[in-house]
């Protein structure tokens, strides 16, 4: 397994690490973009999604584990979604390189996008966004983990992590909440395979509920799985969050 920085901007949080798995030559592997959680924070970045990247690229996959522009650096809403749309758009160009040099072949019909927590709100509303394709790349698959799925309701929208992230409180700017939600993005033709981990603190599960409800009245393919464990079950190897994460991923 080997790993590359590629840059995507100019900002020194606009980058990625791509892990490249040990395949023959020839072989089609999956291709899985990671999107870390942490409140849209400096206080975490994608190292903590760094145990999970590479037991993906060791199961076979490759995986594009992005950095975005968080609250204190420049980030913020809309910052940090753009940055998150430009991380996805590079897939077309030095990534779609990167992959040709070290003779790796991806599945570029069945791309899946995972993201943690605020991740998982970045994750939906970028594939939402790009109408779940790039140029090259089309996305099936999007896995939000105890995901942050509707800032525009009661109890959520007032928590402070939200507020600093949109820059504004929800009295002031509703629109801007309900332009960052997931629950009211455009339904595309991608699966979003929700998982949220039922000892959730942090981000209840009937968040999740709520939103599988919604967009399932909207018209989108989309599907909820429980499972025990806390709000950073996630990173756990050993968890059934994980677990469950790859049967989504079919790895």
């Amino acid at each position: 397994m080997k790993r590359r920085k590629i840059a995507y901007g100019e900002h020194a949080s606009q980058f990625g690490h791509l892990y490249l798995p040990d395949v023959e030559a020839g072989e089609c592997v999956p291709l899985v973009v990671m999107i870390h959680g942490g409140s849209w924070s400096t206080e975490f970045g994608l190292t903590i999604a760094g145990a999970v990247s590479r037991d993906l690229a060791k199961r076979g996959a490759v995986v594009w584990n992005i950095e975005y522009r968080r609250v204190e650096e420049g980030g913020g809403w809309p910052q940090t979604g753009q940055d998150v749309l430009a991380a996805l758009r590079l897939l077309d160009g030095p990534i779609t390189e990167e992959l040709a040099l070290a003779g790796i072949t991806v599945d570029r019909q069945h791309v899946a996008v995972v993201g943690h927590s605020a991740g998982g709100q970045l994750a939906v509303w970028a594939v939402a966004n790009l109408g779940a394709r790039t140029e090259r790349y089309r996305i099936t698959t999007v896995i939000p983990q105890s995901a942050v799925l509707d800032l525009t309701i009661p109890g959520l929208h007032d928590k402070p992590s939200v507020v600093r992230f949109l820059g504004t409180s929800y009295d002031e700017a509703p629109q801007r909440f309900a332009a960052a939600s997931p629950a009211q993005a455009p339904v595309v033709d991608a699966l979003i395979a929700v998982v949220h981990t039922t000892e959730d603190r942090a981000v209840p599960v009937e968040l999740s509920r709520h939103y599988v409800e919604v967009m399932r009245e909207r018209g989108q393919r989309v599907t909820l799985a429980e499972v025990p464990g806390d709000h950073a079950a996630f990173l756990d190897l050993s968890s059934r969050a994980h677990r469950q994460t790859l049967r989504e991923l079919g790895l």
